[in-house]
């Protein structure tokens, strides 16, 4: 069969093609921006409700913040320990003689009374124990009960049980709607090398406290400022507002957030979250320094908690 070429017809197409390709290259706004808007406002909305989850599975673990039922103090020298009246330290559940725990000036020590109760998993005749603040504390339990060592200014026992009514009769938590305007790319200050800051607790203790820096963030054309606390890998940001006792919990909120790039740092108040204390009065919950108060209602993130404790 002849070939037969069709010059014309060939320029037409080329020049056709060319058209296209212009078009396409002067496009400048996308054709449906509502699509493209939805796409990061989903995105957004995804990763909030993934902390969420999180959030909610780490507070509802069988050892999480809602199990704690006791917050009890120790005296220097020893401390019996266990369910039976007689103790120095009573506690509701377990074998009647737990054990003794004796504090001395610079070391606290757990010797055990019945076989029922291990430490780290383990059954042990005694051992010297670690407290929260200086690493991982020992764990100690029998059934559904575990108490462990911490240092407030002087010892205590943090005392939980899985089988706990704050755990057992959870309600869940509340949140505002998901709002990205109050998701901000903040402006970092770095702080001076080893600075601190004090950070009281509810027990009205002063702490000092790691400063990382400042984030300044602009909210309906008004700027603010908020002290991050370093926690190595982490920043934690302990914030007041405006609507604490009136729909948040009257104590404030907690912040987590990644480290800063390029002098700049994302902070979403739709991830703030309430503090142990709202669940539990048995907790040494941090307060919001004066400077972390914001003089504006900050309608986002979890709800205060609408069941007791």
């Amino acid at each position: 069969m002849k070939r037969i070429d069709y010059p014309g017809l060939k320029v037409m197409l080329l020049i056709a093609l060319a058209s296209m390709l212009a078009a396409c290259s002067s496009v400048t706004e996308p054709l449906y921006p509502e699509a493209e808007e939805a796409v990061i406002e989903v995105d957004h909305a995804t990763d909030v409700a993934d902390w969420k989850q999180h959030r909610l599975e780490r507070l509802q673990r069988p050892y999480g913040w809602l199990s704690l039922v006791g917050l009890l103090w120790l005296e220097p020298g020893e401390n019996t320990v266990g369910s039976a009246s007689s103790n120095d330290i009573v506690l509701k559940k377990g074998p009647q003689h737990w054990g003794t725990i004796t504090v001395n000036e610079d070391s606290v020590w757990f010797r055990t009374a019945s076989d029922e109760v291990t430490v780290d998993g383990k059954y042990v005749a005694e051992v010297k124990l670690i407290a929260d603040v200086d690493g991982k504390a020992n764990i100690i339990i029998s059934g559904a009960t575990q108490f462990y060592l911490i240092e407030r200014g002087s010892y205590a026992l943090r005392v939980k049980d899985s089988e706990a009514s704050t755990r057992v009769d959870f309600l869940g938590l509340d949140y505002y709607p998901v709002d990205e305007s109050w998701s901000f790319d903040a402006k970092f200050i770095p702080a001076a090398e080893g600075a601190t800051i004090p950070i009281a607790n509810v027990l009205g203790q002063l702490d000092d406290s790691a400063l990382a820096g400042t984030v300044e963030f602009v909210r309906d054309g008004k700027t603010y400022h908020l002290d991050a606390l370093d926690e190595g890998d982490v920043y934690f940001f302990i914030v007041a507002d405006r609507t604490n006792g009136h729909g948040t919990y009257g104590a404030g909120r907690f912040i987590y957030t990644g480290l800063p790039e390029n002098g700049r740092l994302k902070i979403d108040f739709n991830k703030a979250y309430n503090p142990p204390c709202a669940f539990t009065e048995y907790s040494t919950c941090a307060l919001p320094p004066p400077q972390n108060r914001l003089p504006i209602e900050v309608t986002a993130g979890e709800k205060e908690y609408r069941g007791k404790h």
